[in-house]
């Protein structure tokens, strides 16, 4: 009992620091590279994931020191990673990631001490899923990111990496060369493993981006994954050879049934972009009971990865092979896993990496049917390896497991419900403080993290209404955190996060302290960006007030095309504030024509576009834009330029106020 909870716990650790690495590491590249529309010698970083390579020259002489010495780097790594700025951070995210991928090989041929075979599948697949039970608990009780990924949490990180330590001495690493001089060729099996720690990585281990593939309830996702993730590990250990009742016919479908259910969940929330500068605009509501139905059937049956990873890790440990027989498994998973993030990047930034990127419009489904496709042909493609006859493990039924199991859970589950509670505010007076804020994703001008800056510079202004642009960081490019659910969980205040990441937008959220209503995207003619405008009413003293919040990009014509529909949706409306990141100066032609009918908040102030303050937001300086209807006039309007704007725009609130 007390060799397969530990060797369950360090396999779980194992698989929770891969997952946090490999995605800090896509992050900080994205952040110096992506985020400015190009690539550079920054993206050679990928490159950790084909560390690997480096075994082919392991002859299995001293193997334990081998051992070591990957883990030191991992230990170092991952522990100054928080602390590091976005430079450091790549690299030490990289060096992390491209030692646990070499250790990987090692681990997966390793004995328990005492026993002659590697450890049972069983296990493997229990330390996945307790590793992704472990980041949902870190991510939900830090409102979705990922508590020890930051400085105030670095010292669990270091916690973390100790404890895999210490619980790597439990392991028989002397008996790495004793595996079959010929073994069975297991790339297939090794590449399986790694699409599904890839599943595991792009969603389940985050559930907030599913909540935003979906705009589906956020607590209630949350609480089936940690339940159903936590289910498999105590299935694993108090029950293992219950699997053994699965037949493989039986494991295909389950397979096709996910594939099928995860592929339907994207596609009905994939939005039919408007073709043409004079196609109509395609406005998107709250989703129907009928587009939950695939989600519902995806989080029922999502268990199955668990179930694939022992079915692959069975294969291989069948084949008992040495180290350096994984290896070509281990770089064609690697390299799988590169092309998937790729492929989920160019479906929203599909504008700016041509010749490639274009064809990835609207594709945001791909990477993931692929994901669930591959591992379903995997695993059909040698039958005679599905479940029903594996060795199983020994069973357990210690209850330092229940309690383990008990308390991730009710911690999850309290934590999601805890952390999405809103506050109570006492209304102004005739007025509502707005605020239009481009985060860049939580970053400042210089590329470093800022969302503690960000955040407190929004709590000294304590806007009534907040409109973020570029603020859709829920999706693996940004280490699937949810800035939108951040923010909005620490002030207290509601939230419409826009359009969904399906979408492939930069974002357009709008968090406000009076409950939202009649909340909807609005998608113009693109092309470039994704052009999707959030549109929500709020109720204020018995006045419903309309609230757009947008970000527009691309030629003059999308640009017009954007703001004459901006108008013909907000005519019959008599109080209307239009506020964000327009990309737009005042002498071009969408602008002029949206001043027509509105009233700027700035210039209505300060003519001369010179605030009193010497702020000069006159020509180029000013693309971020508050406007208003006929019937509300502005006052005290504000600019906070970069760097104290902790962004790389300047951030604009102003005074809304109107006649009672």
């Amino acid at each position: 009992m007390k060799k397969t909870y530990l060797a369950v716990i360090a396999l779980g650790i194992f698989f929770l620091l891969l997952i946090q690495m490999a995605g800090t590491l896509v992050e900080s590249i994205y952040i110096l590279d992506l985020m400015n529309t190009s690539l550079d010698e920054k993206v050679l970083g990928l490159l950790f994931f084909f560390s690997p390579v480096l075994l082919f020259a392991y002859r299995g002489k001293r193997p334990a020191l081998t051992v070591w010495i990957l883990f030191g780097i991992l230990f170092l790594a991952r522990g100054l990673a928080p602390y590091l700025l976005t430079l450091g951070r790549m690299l030490a995210s990289g060096a992390a990631t491209g030692a646990a991928l070499t250790l990987f090989p090692l681990l997966l041929t390793a004995r328990t001490k005492g026993e002659s075979r590697p450890i049972p599948a069983s296990w493997i697949s229990a330390g996945l899923a307790l590793a992704v039970g472990f980041s949902v608990l870190l991510r939900t009780a830090n409102y979705s990111l990922d508590y020890s990924l930051f400085p105030e949490g670095g010292w669990l990180g270091w916690g973390l990496a100790g404890a895999l330590g210490f619980l790597l001495t439990t392991l028989d690493w002397g008996a790495l060369a004793q595996g079959q001089t010929r073994a069975r060729p297991v790339a297939l099996a090794v590449t399986g493993i790694f699409l599904v720690v890839g599943l595991a990585w792009f969603a389940f281990s985050a559930p907030s981006v599913i909540s935003r593939w979906t705009e589906g309830d956020y607590s209630w996702i949350v609480i089936v994954v940690s339940l159903l993730t936590l289910a498999w590990v105590g299935l694993s250990l108090f029950r293992p050879k219950w699997i053994n009742k699965i037949s493989p016919t039986g494991l295909l479908i389950w397979n096709l049934l996910f594939t099928t259910s995860l592929t339907l969940t994207l596609l009905v929330n994939r939005v039919p972009f408007p073709p043409t500068p004079d196609s109509p605009a395609v406005v998107v509501g709250a989703p129907t009971w009928i587009q939950g139905l695939p989600l519902a059937a995806m989080l029922v049956l999502f268990p199955v990865i668990y179930l694939d990873l022992r079915v692959f890790s069975a294969r291989v440990r069948e084949a008992n092979p040495r180290p350096r027989d994984l290896i070509p498994g281990t770089l064609l998973g690697s390299l799988t896993l590169v092309i998937l993030v790729f492929m989920h990047i160019f479906t929203n930034v599909w504008g700016y990496v041509e010749p490639v990127s274009p064809w990835f419009r609207n594709k945001f489904w791909l990477p993931f049917t692929l994901m669930a496709g591959l591992i379903t042909l995997l695993v059909g493609w040698k039958r005679s390896s599905a479940p029903n006859g594996q060795p199983g493990s020994e069973r357990t039924n210690s209850w330092v497991w229940v309690g383990i199991l008990a308390a991730v859970f009710l911690g999850t589950a309290g934590s999601a419900l805890l952390t999405t509670r809103v506050q109570t505010f006492e209304p102004r007076e005739g007025a509502i403080a707005v605020m239009t804020y481009n985060i860049q994703q939580a970053n400042d001008d210089f590329g470093e993290r800022s969302y503690s800056g960000q955040l407190a510079l929004i709590r000294e202004v304590a806007p009534d209404i907040l409109a973020l642009q570029e603020s859709d960081s829920a999706r693996i490019s940004l280490n699937n955190n949810d800035i939108v659910r951040y923010y909005a969980g620490k002030l207290g205040y509601y939230s419409y996060y826009g359009p969904t990441t399906t979408t492939g937008t930069y974002g357009t959220a709008i968090l406000s302290r009076y409950p939202l209503s009649n909340t909807r995207s609005v998608f113009t003619f693109s092309d470039q960006d994704e052009i999707g405008t959030a549109e929500v009413e709020i109720e204020i003293a018995g006045q419903t007030f309309t609230i757009y919040n947008v970000h527009p990009d691309g030629s003059d014509t999308a640009m017009l095309v954007f703001a004459k529909e901006l108008l013909e949706r907000s005519k019959d409306n008599n109080k209307v504030i239009a506020l964000g990141d327009y990309n737009l100066r005042d002498y071009e032609d969408a602008y002029q024509l949206i001043d027509g009918v509105f009233t700027n908040a700035w210039v209505s102030n300060y003519p001369s576009e010179i605030g009193p303050d010497g702020v000069d937001m006159s020509g180029d300086n000013r693309i971020d834009h508050i406007f208003f209807s006929p019937g509300l006039a502005a006052r005290n309007p504000v600019y906070i330029l970069p760097p104290e704007s902790a962004t790389d725009h300047p951030v604009h609130w102003a005074e809304i106020v109107w006649e009672e």
